[in-house]
């Protein structure tokens, strides 16, 4: 399954089954977990660990140092989890120790052609990079975002659990979770209501997270105001907490 014309460094940790192709390489400091398909011209290098069953396509760059000026060659990781898809010049870096010294991605996230993943960033379960989106260093994705191509994300923004980013977008805040955004710079245009659909989630549990929605931004509130409305909602949800959480917890500020 490892063809001969692969350049795998002594130290390297490959699982079981895995299926490396000619030319690409992988550097000492690396752990690869079992079922795991790496096509030619990839290169690895670390600290990286890999769980199982990721598929990595050509010309693909997992683990490089990061292109942060303040970057020393510092210790730092990348972790991956499992059943990813990286496809063709994908670019992930790992971390720096201006931040915790990790980039890390969890599982069964696509990413199309060309996207890049920076220094510090974190991205949940479940995601979709179209070609082309970028995500600049410590930004944090959370599960089931979709981020549309050509999408240029701020370093240090929150994209927001199953949000919608739509191609071409420029993200300068954060967005909250549920909430779709569009254009230059991205503003909100109502909820991810289709997708919402599309995993399960209730009529009402839909209804109450667009009531939230709308005292954020249909209401003239401010902020502090719109999550006061909405705490003295009478249906509270795990659901609905989580569109709050996003709100509070944002550091930029979130998208009006």
């Amino acid at each position: 399954m490892i063809h001969p014309q692969a350049i795998i460094e002594p130290g390297a940790v490959i699982g079981e089954n895995v299926s490396i192709g000619p030319w690409t390489y992988i550097a000492s400091n690396v752990v690869i977990g079992d079922d795991c398909d790496i096509k030619s011209h990839v290169v690895i290098n670390g600290p990286t660990r890999i769980g199982k069953g990721n598929k990595i396509f050509q010309f693909a760059s997992i683990g490089e140092d990061c292109q942060d000026l303040k970057y020393a060659g510092e210790l730092t990781e990348l972790v991956i989890g499992d059943n990813n898809t990286f496809r063709e010049s994908c670019t992930v870096h790992r971390g720096t120790t201006q931040d915790n010294s990790l980039t890390q991605i969890g599982s069964n996230n696509l990413f199309m052609a060309y996207t890049h993943v920076a220094h510090d960033c974190i991205v949940g379960d479940n995601c979709i990079f179209a070609n082309n989106a970028s995500i600049a260093g410590h930004v944090h994705v959370g599960d089931h975002a979709i981020i549309g191509g050509m999408v240029g994300v701020h370093q240090f923004c929150h994209i927001g659990s199953h949000s919608f980013i739509a191609g071409n977008a420029l993200i300068l805040k954060d967005v909250p979770a549920y909430v779709m955004a569009s254009g230059q710079p991205a503003k909100p245009f109502g909820l991810n209501s289709e997708g919402l659909k599309r995993r399960g989630f209730d009529k009402n549990t839909i209804l109450n997270i667009k009531r939230a929605y709308k005292a954020v931004y249909r209401q003239g509130l401010s902020v502090e105001e719109a999550l006061q409305v909405i705490d003295e909602m009478p249906e509270q949800s795990p659901e609905l907490q989580l569109f709050c959480t996003s709100i509070k917890e944002s550091n930029r500020g979130i998208i009006r």
